[in-house]
Protein backbone atom coordinates (compact mmCIF):
# COMPACT_ATOMS: atom_id res chain seq x y z
CA UNK A 1 0.00 0.00 0.00
CA UNK A 2 1.22 3.28 -0.68
CA UNK A 3 2.13 6.08 1.75
CA UNK A 4 -1.08 8.44 0.28
CA UNK A 5 -3.16 5.76 0.71
CA UNK A 6 -2.19 4.98 4.14
CA UNK A 7 -2.60 8.62 4.99
CA UNK A 8 -5.99 8.49 3.73
CA UNK A 9 -7.19 5.23 5.25
CA UNK A 10 -6.05 6.86 8.52
CA UNK A 11 -8.62 10.15 7.61
CA UNK A 12 -11.42 8.43 7.43
CA UNK A 13 -11.35 5.54 9.95
CA UNK A 14 -11.99 8.32 13.31
CA UNK A 15 -9.58 8.80 15.93
CA UNK A 16 -10.82 7.86 19.40
CA UNK A 17 -10.70 11.42 20.66
CA UNK A 18 -12.39 12.52 17.86
CA UNK A 19 -15.63 10.20 18.34
CA UNK A 20 -15.69 10.90 22.06
CA UNK A 21 -16.12 14.57 21.40
CA UNK A 22 -18.89 13.96 18.54
CA UNK A 23 -20.69 12.09 21.54
CA UNK A 24 -20.31 15.10 24.21
CA UNK A 25 -21.05 17.61 21.16
CA UNK A 26 -24.89 15.46 20.47
CA UNK A 27 -25.38 15.12 24.21
CA UNK A 28 -24.89 18.93 24.82
CA UNK A 29 -27.29 19.79 22.01
CA UNK A 30 -30.28 17.23 23.07
CA UNK A 31 -29.80 18.86 26.28
CA UNK A 32 -29.85 22.07 25.15
CA UNK A 33 -32.88 20.95 22.55
CA UNK A 34 -34.98 19.42 25.82
CA UNK A 35 -34.10 22.69 27.92
CA UNK A 36 -36.27 24.85 25.14
CA UNK A 37 -38.55 22.18 24.75
CA UNK A 38 -39.43 22.14 29.04
CA UNK A 39 -39.07 26.27 29.21
CA UNK A 40 -41.26 26.43 26.13
CA UNK A 41 -43.68 23.94 28.28
CA UNK A 42 -43.83 25.81 31.36
CA UNK A 43 -44.52 29.04 29.39
CA UNK A 44 -47.59 27.52 27.79
CA UNK A 45 -48.68 26.16 30.92
CA UNK A 46 -48.06 29.72 32.59
CA UNK A 47 -49.91 31.15 30.02
CA UNK A 48 -52.72 29.00 30.20
CA UNK A 49 -53.42 28.94 33.72
CA UNK A 50 -53.32 32.78 33.38
CA UNK A 51 -55.47 33.04 30.69
CA UNK A 52 -58.66 30.48 32.53
CA UNK A 53 -57.47 32.02 36.30
CA UNK A 54 -60.41 32.63 38.24
CA UNK A 55 -60.81 32.66 41.84
CA UNK A 56 -63.81 31.87 43.50
CA UNK A 57 -64.21 33.98 46.93
CA UNK A 58 -66.94 32.61 48.80
CA UNK A 59 -68.14 35.16 51.78
CA UNK A 60 -69.06 33.28 55.16
CA UNK A 61 -73.11 31.66 55.18
CA UNK A 62 -75.63 34.12 56.22
CA UNK A 63 -78.65 32.92 57.60
CA UNK A 64 -80.68 33.43 54.52
CA UNK A 65 -78.71 31.26 52.44
CA UNK A 66 -75.47 31.34 50.36
CA UNK A 67 -74.50 34.03 48.78
CA UNK A 68 -73.31 33.76 44.53
CA UNK A 69 -69.66 33.61 44.56
CA UNK A 70 -67.78 36.72 42.90
CA UNK A 71 -65.41 36.04 40.27
CA UNK A 72 -62.28 38.23 40.11
CA UNK A 73 -61.03 39.49 37.15
CA UNK A 74 -57.25 38.07 36.65
CA UNK A 75 -54.97 40.47 37.03
CA UNK A 76 -52.60 38.84 33.97
CA UNK A 77 -54.65 40.13 30.72
CA UNK A 78 -52.75 39.20 27.48
CA UNK A 79 -55.12 41.44 25.28
CA UNK A 80 -56.24 44.91 26.45
CA UNK A 81 -56.53 48.29 25.03
CA UNK A 82 -56.62 51.40 26.74
CA UNK A 83 -57.35 53.81 23.58
CA UNK A 84 -61.06 53.15 22.37
CA UNK A 85 -61.01 56.19 20.17
CA UNK A 86 -60.57 54.10 17.31
CA UNK A 87 -63.96 52.19 17.42
CA UNK A 88 -65.35 55.69 17.73
CA UNK A 89 -67.75 56.18 14.35
CA UNK A 90 -67.52 60.15 14.50
CA UNK A 91 -69.68 62.54 12.51
CA UNK A 92 -70.32 66.49 12.62
CA UNK A 93 -72.54 68.75 11.06
CA UNK A 94 -69.54 71.28 10.54
CA UNK A 95 -67.59 69.20 7.77
CA UNK A 96 -68.97 71.90 5.60
CA UNK A 97 -66.19 74.47 6.78
CA UNK A 98 -63.41 71.83 5.36
CA UNK A 99 -65.03 72.17 1.73
CA UNK A 100 -65.53 75.76 0.50
CA UNK A 101 -67.28 74.52 -2.33
CA UNK A 102 -70.10 73.14 -0.85
CA UNK A 103 -73.17 74.31 0.28
CA UNK A 104 -75.12 72.51 3.43
CA UNK A 105 -78.27 72.18 0.54
CA UNK A 106 -75.91 69.97 -1.89
CA UNK A 107 -75.86 67.34 0.88
CA UNK A 108 -79.83 67.47 1.14
CA UNK A 109 -80.23 66.66 -2.54
CA UNK A 110 -77.67 64.04 -2.45
CA UNK A 111 -79.11 62.04 0.26
CA UNK A 112 -82.61 62.66 -1.16
CA UNK A 113 -81.13 61.10 -4.33
CA UNK A 114 -80.07 58.30 -2.65
CA UNK A 115 -83.61 57.72 -0.95
CA UNK A 116 -84.37 57.74 -4.18
CA UNK A 117 -82.38 54.96 -5.73
CA UNK A 118 -82.86 52.56 -2.71
CA UNK A 119 -86.41 52.83 -3.49
CA UNK A 120 -86.07 52.04 -7.04
CA UNK A 121 -83.91 49.03 -6.12
CA UNK A 122 -85.97 48.12 -2.95
CA UNK A 123 -83.39 48.41 -0.65
CA UNK A 124 -83.84 48.17 2.88
CA UNK A 125 -84.07 51.38 4.84
CA UNK A 126 -80.54 50.48 7.03
CA UNK A 127 -78.65 49.89 3.55
CA UNK A 128 -79.66 54.17 2.83
CA UNK A 129 -78.18 55.10 6.50
CA UNK A 130 -75.14 53.12 6.16
CA UNK A 131 -74.61 54.89 3.39
CA UNK A 132 -75.08 58.12 4.67
CA UNK A 133 -72.95 57.18 7.80
CA UNK A 134 -70.28 56.52 5.13
CA UNK A 135 -70.35 59.84 3.08
CA UNK A 136 -70.74 61.89 6.50
CA UNK A 137 -67.70 60.37 7.85
CA UNK A 138 -65.71 60.35 4.50
CA UNK A 139 -66.16 63.77 4.44
CA UNK A 140 -64.88 64.93 7.69
CA UNK A 141 -61.77 63.14 6.64
CA UNK A 142 -61.23 65.06 3.50
CA UNK A 143 -60.52 68.70 2.42
CA UNK A 144 -62.15 71.13 -0.13
CA UNK A 145 -63.95 68.33 -1.86
CA UNK A 146 -64.99 69.68 -5.51
CA UNK A 147 -69.35 69.70 -5.87
CA UNK A 148 -68.63 67.66 -8.93
CA UNK A 149 -67.03 64.82 -6.77
CA UNK A 150 -70.42 64.83 -4.41
CA UNK A 151 -72.63 62.60 -6.43
CA UNK A 152 -69.64 59.54 -7.09
CA UNK A 153 -69.39 60.03 -3.57
CA UNK A 154 -72.70 59.42 -2.50
CA UNK A 155 -73.29 56.47 -4.86
CA UNK A 156 -70.21 54.82 -3.96
CA UNK A 157 -71.22 55.01 -0.12
CA UNK A 158 -74.74 53.46 -1.39
CA UNK A 159 -72.45 50.79 -3.67
CA UNK A 160 -70.46 49.64 -0.05
CA UNK A 161 -73.35 49.59 2.00
CA UNK A 162 -75.61 47.34 -0.29
CA UNK A 163 -72.62 44.68 -0.59
CA UNK A 164 -73.01 44.67 2.96
CA UNK A 165 -76.76 44.59 3.86
CA UNK A 166 -78.54 43.08 1.02
CA UNK A 167 -78.58 39.87 -0.12
CA UNK A 168 -79.07 40.26 -3.66
CA UNK A 169 -77.19 44.00 -4.54
CA UNK A 170 -77.34 45.68 -7.17
CA UNK A 171 -74.46 44.91 -9.49
CA UNK A 172 -72.04 47.86 -10.14
CA UNK A 173 -72.80 48.40 -13.79
CA UNK A 174 -76.18 49.49 -12.18
CA UNK A 175 -75.23 51.87 -9.96
CA UNK A 176 -73.11 53.64 -12.72
CA UNK A 177 -76.04 53.81 -15.04
CA UNK A 178 -78.79 55.72 -12.57
CA UNK A 179 -75.74 58.44 -12.87
CA UNK A 180 -76.47 58.73 -16.24
CA UNK A 181 -73.09 58.73 -17.10
CA UNK A 182 -71.74 61.24 -14.31
CA UNK A 183 -69.95 58.17 -13.15
CA UNK A 184 -68.09 54.84 -14.85
CA UNK A 185 -67.25 51.56 -13.14
CA UNK A 186 -63.96 52.65 -13.22
CA UNK A 187 -64.58 55.45 -11.22
CA UNK A 188 -66.78 53.77 -8.35
CA UNK A 189 -64.02 51.24 -7.44
CA UNK A 190 -61.69 53.93 -7.17
CA UNK A 191 -63.50 55.73 -5.47
CA UNK A 192 -64.47 52.62 -3.57
CA UNK A 193 -61.00 52.25 -2.10
CA UNK A 194 -60.66 55.40 -1.34
CA UNK A 195 -63.46 55.73 0.90
CA UNK A 196 -62.52 52.54 2.34
CA UNK A 197 -58.93 53.31 3.31
CA UNK A 198 -60.70 56.51 4.95
CA UNK A 199 -62.90 55.35 7.12
CA UNK A 200 -60.19 52.44 8.01
CA UNK A 201 -62.70 50.18 6.99
CA UNK A 202 -64.82 50.48 10.10
CA UNK A 203 -67.78 50.20 8.35
CA UNK A 204 -70.43 48.72 11.15
CA UNK A 205 -72.14 51.89 12.58
CA UNK A 206 -75.19 51.58 14.82
CA UNK A 207 -77.23 53.53 12.72
CA UNK A 208 -80.16 56.17 13.75
CA UNK A 209 -82.87 53.25 11.98
CA UNK A 210 -81.09 50.37 14.26
CA UNK A 211 -81.77 52.60 17.09
CA UNK A 212 -85.17 52.75 16.30
CA UNK A 213 -85.12 49.04 15.44
CA UNK A 214 -83.97 48.22 19.10
CA UNK A 215 -86.70 51.02 20.76
CA UNK A 216 -89.19 49.70 19.40
CA UNK A 217 -88.62 46.29 20.19
CA UNK A 218 -87.67 46.45 23.43
CA UNK A 219 -90.61 48.49 24.10
CA UNK A 220 -92.88 45.51 22.68
CA UNK A 221 -91.45 43.00 24.86
CA UNK A 222 -93.93 40.67 26.55
CA UNK A 223 -93.37 37.91 29.05
CA UNK A 224 -92.44 35.66 26.73
CA UNK A 225 -90.45 37.64 24.40
CA UNK A 226 -89.41 36.76 20.62
CA UNK A 227 -86.83 38.70 19.66
CA UNK A 228 -85.76 37.39 16.32
CA UNK A 229 -89.15 38.69 14.48
CA UNK A 230 -90.25 42.41 14.78
CA UNK A 231 -93.09 42.35 17.67
CA UNK A 232 -93.84 45.78 17.42
CA UNK A 233 -96.52 47.88 14.73
CA UNK A 234 -94.73 48.05 11.38
CA UNK A 235 -97.29 51.15 10.62
CA UNK A 236 -96.08 52.84 13.49
CA UNK A 237 -92.49 52.04 12.72
CA UNK A 238 -93.00 53.79 8.86
CA UNK A 239 -94.21 56.33 10.36
CA UNK A 240 -91.28 57.35 12.80
CA UNK A 241 -88.76 55.80 9.49
CA UNK A 242 -90.99 58.92 7.62
CA UNK A 243 -90.04 61.29 10.19
CA UNK A 244 -86.20 60.12 10.46
CA UNK A 245 -85.51 60.32 6.30
CA UNK A 246 -86.47 63.82 6.52
CA UNK A 247 -84.83 65.24 9.40
CA UNK A 248 -81.68 63.31 7.97
CA UNK A 249 -81.74 65.59 4.96
CA UNK A 250 -81.15 68.63 7.70
CA UNK A 251 -77.16 69.02 8.11
CA UNK A 252 -77.88 70.27 11.57
CA UNK A 253 -78.99 66.39 12.95
CA UNK A 254 -75.20 65.90 12.59
CA UNK A 255 -75.59 67.72 16.08
CA UNK A 256 -77.39 64.65 17.58
CA UNK A 257 -75.75 61.38 18.24
CA UNK A 258 -78.00 58.44 16.29
CA UNK A 259 -79.55 57.10 19.19
CA UNK A 260 -80.79 60.75 20.78
CA UNK A 261 -82.55 61.19 17.07
CA UNK A 262 -84.21 57.81 17.36
CA UNK A 263 -85.42 58.56 20.66
CA UNK A 264 -86.61 61.79 20.14
CA UNK A 265 -88.26 60.66 17.15
CA UNK A 266 -90.06 58.10 18.95
CA UNK A 267 -91.11 60.24 21.87
CA UNK A 268 -93.17 62.09 19.25
CA UNK A 269 -95.24 59.52 18.26
CA UNK A 270 -95.57 57.63 21.78
CA UNK A 271 -94.60 59.03 25.13
CA UNK A 272 -91.75 60.38 27.18
CA UNK A 273 -92.20 56.99 29.15
CA UNK A 274 -92.20 54.44 26.44
CA UNK A 275 -88.68 56.16 25.52
CA UNK A 276 -87.70 55.92 29.07
CA UNK A 277 -88.31 52.42 29.14
CA UNK A 278 -87.24 51.59 26.11
CA UNK A 279 -83.85 53.56 26.10
CA UNK A 280 -82.69 54.58 29.36
CA UNK A 281 -82.83 58.13 28.78
CA UNK A 282 -83.93 60.61 30.40
CA UNK A 283 -85.96 64.11 28.98
CA UNK A 284 -82.83 65.94 29.86
CA UNK A 285 -81.30 63.98 27.34
CA UNK A 286 -83.58 64.29 24.22
CA UNK A 287 -84.97 67.41 24.95
CA UNK A 288 -83.16 69.77 22.72
CA UNK A 289 -83.40 67.12 19.56
CA UNK A 290 -87.35 66.84 20.53
CA UNK A 291 -87.45 70.71 20.02
CA UNK A 292 -85.60 70.70 17.39
CA UNK A 293 -87.67 68.25 15.62
CA UNK A 294 -90.99 70.01 15.60
CA UNK A 295 -91.27 71.45 12.18
CA UNK A 296 -90.51 68.00 10.74
CA UNK A 297 -92.97 66.52 12.90
CA UNK A 298 -95.49 69.04 11.77
CA UNK A 299 -94.57 68.41 7.85
CA UNK A 300 -95.35 64.58 8.32
CA UNK A 301 -98.25 64.69 10.14
CA UNK A 302 -99.34 67.12 7.50
CA UNK A 303 -99.50 64.66 4.83
CA UNK A 304 -101.11 61.52 4.62
CA UNK A 305 -99.18 58.17 6.64
CA UNK A 306 -97.59 56.14 4.50
CA UNK A 307 -98.92 52.36 3.91
CA UNK A 308 -97.27 49.24 3.35
CA UNK A 309 -96.40 48.18 0.22
CA UNK A 310 -96.18 44.67 -0.85
CA UNK A 311 -93.10 42.67 -2.21
CA UNK A 312 -92.57 39.74 -4.11
CA UNK A 313 -90.15 37.64 -2.77
CA UNK A 314 -90.11 39.76 0.70
CA UNK A 315 -91.86 37.96 3.75
CA UNK A 316 -94.56 40.34 5.52
CA UNK A 317 -92.97 40.70 8.06
CA UNK A 318 -90.22 42.59 6.54
CA UNK A 319 -92.25 44.52 4.78
CA UNK A 320 -91.60 48.13 6.54
CA UNK A 321 -87.55 47.86 6.42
Amino acid sequence: MSRRSSRLQAKQQPQPNQTDSLQEAQIVQAKKRKTVQDVKKRKEEVTKKHQYEIRNCWPPVLSGGISPCIIIETPHKEIGTSDFSRFRYVHDKHFEVLHSDLEPQMRSILLDWLLEVSEVYTLHRETFYLAQDFFDRFMLTQKDINKNMLQLIGITSLFIASKLEEIYAPKLQEFAYVTDGACSEEDILRMELMILKALNWELCPVTIISWLNLFLQVDALKDAPKVLLPQYSQETFIQIAQLLDLCILAIDSLEFQYRILAAAALCHFTSIEVVKKASGLEWDNISECVDWMVPFVSVVKSTSPLKLKTFKKIPMEDRHN
